[in-house]
């Protein structure tokens, strides 16, 4: 057999992924930067799941999406959105067909690592004041350290009233830190297991040290406590009715010389939030009714009433599927789900934790990475997807150019993970995991390649507009 028979029988039968940016043309890369500014934009919008939700019904009102209301006529294209007390959103476009043929549901998070204030948090010690956190969600905890950080969040008075706090955004205001050991005097830290470097209860964030004047105990405490009861109106005890997030101060921004990745905090998993909302924005009348969910509380399990685990999405549903009397478990049945979570990307310095050689993982500038299981060890949490819900997609992709790769976590046995996945199938809904592939994932700085955020944002697109 001559060498061109041979080279097309390789075309015909071998799999052989392409760099993305050898596939697309000028135009594409034109919108694919476009694409990335709005996307820094929103990310820097949105620090907290509160804050992503927020933004997100800020854009989606200008584009013609209203309050969902029972009762309400839900013709084809009406354009609806439903907020779980303000830290996860449910938004929808109608479709032609009724919600007895099911729905085309994507499903991303909002949530993302970070330290929480503790219930009674400010504490003073050798005339320094500071808080005390508790950790939420996966991190290596000596990330945390040494970096600036600010503090966002709600706090719930006595009387009810609830009064929104961000320091540190504005470049007028002061930013907060965790301070670590030197070097010098280190010699037993550094000896310590990774995980014990710095301790839990070590991530206390430095608050001031300005006595308040006069004498008695707690000056330092007392100040602190006083300037923020000067801007917010608030008490020592009106923490133990609050949600208080301290998150990194970083702007998002390009990387690179030649600006191809995008670096900034919570890109796990705001970069799928922001292609869902995106793409559903970009749908006006699809065929069958696209729906997209901003979850909360996925980092730590998905728990809670803003988790994907509670009944709020169900009765979101449900309320649609009475408009048009038609049960919710036909809906359920008869829908597809993409589980919009992130994938690991493949890291050339931390190469050994991937399979060799490397064909099952996820890599920068690929596409958007399909991962037909996640969990961990024998595939346990996993939602494990059927070759029927793989062929699918590939053939919604095919159909549409969205450049796709598949994904999995790592080497057998290395690690594991898992997504709001299991719970959507849980409800006898098909789905199957697609996301962005993430470096550094869960660290203060996450780094995505534009490439494959914009390719994420046309794979959910070309998924809410097929039948």
């Amino acid at each position: 057999m001559e060498e061109k028979e041979l080279d097309a029988l390789r075309e015909t039968l071998l799999y052989r992924q392409k760099q993305g940016y050898d596939v697309i043309d000028v135009a594409e890369r034109i919108k694919l930067e476009e694409y990335a500014a709005a996307y820094r934009a929103y990310l820097n919008a949105a620090r907290t799941e509160r804050e992503a939700v927020t933004e997100a019904i800020k854009q989606a009102e200008a584009l013609g999406f209203v309050p969902y209301e029972r009762g309400m006529v839900l013709e084809p294209g009406t354009k609806v959105y439903k907020s779980v007390r303000g830290k996860a959103l449910m938004l929808a476009v109608m479709g032609r067909e009724t919600l007895e043929h099911g729905a085309n549901i994507a499903a991303a998070h909002v949530d993302s690592p970070r330290l929480d204030l503790k219930p009674i948090p400010l504490y003073e010690k050798d005339e320094i004041c500071l808080f005390k956190t508790h950790y939420y969600g996966g991190i290596k905890k000596y990330q945390w350290v040494a970096i600036p950080l600010e503090i966002h969040g709600v706090v719930t008075k006595k009387d009810g009233e609830t009064v929104e706090v961000v320091i540190g955004k504005d470049p007028d205001d002061p930013k907060f830190t965790i301070t670590d050991l030197l070097p010098h005097l280190a010699k037993d830290q550094m000896a310590k297991h990774g995980s014990d470097i710095i301790p839990g209860e070590y991530l206390n964030v430095l608050a001031g040290s300005i006595p308040y004047a006069g004498e008695g105990r707690k000056r330092v405490m007392l100040a602190v406590m006083s300037l923020l009861n000067d801007r917010y109106g608030i008490t020592e005890e009106d923490f133990l009715s609050a949600e208080l997030e301290v998150v990194p101060s970083f702007e998002a921004c390009d990387i690179g010389v030649d600006r191809s990745f995008i670096g900034g905090y919570g890109q796990d998993d705001r970069v799928c939030a922001y292609a869902e909302l995106k793409a559903i924005f970009d749908t006006e009348m699809p065929e069958r009714t696209a729906v997209c969910v901003l979850a909360d509380k996925e980092e730590i399990g998905s728990m809670g009433v803003s988790g994907m685990q509670s009944r709020a999405f169900e009765t979101f549903m449900e309320d649609l599927c009475e408009q048009q009397d038609v049960r919710l478990r036909d809906c359920f049945a008869n829908s597809f789900c993409i589980s919009a979570d992130v994938c690991n990307a493949y890291d050339p310095t931390f190469w050994e934790v991937s399979e060799y050689p490397n064909r099952n993982g996820a890599r920068a500038n690929y596409g958007v990475g399909i991962c037909k299981f996640t969990g961990s060890r024998g595939k346990s949490g996993s939602n494990d997807a059927s070759a029927e819900v793989v062929g699918k997609l590939r053939r919604i992709f095919a159909d549409n150019n969205v450049v796709w790769q598949a994904s999995e976590l790592g080497k057998v046995d290395q690690g594991g993970g898992g997504t709001v996945a299991q719970y959507m199938a849980n409800r006898n809904i098909d789905t199957i995991d697609a996301g962005t592939p993430v470096l550094s994932m869960h660290a203060p700085f996450e780094t995505v390649a534009k490439f494959d955020c914009y390719q994420t944002y046309k794979a959910v697109w070309a998924f809410y507009k097929d039948r």
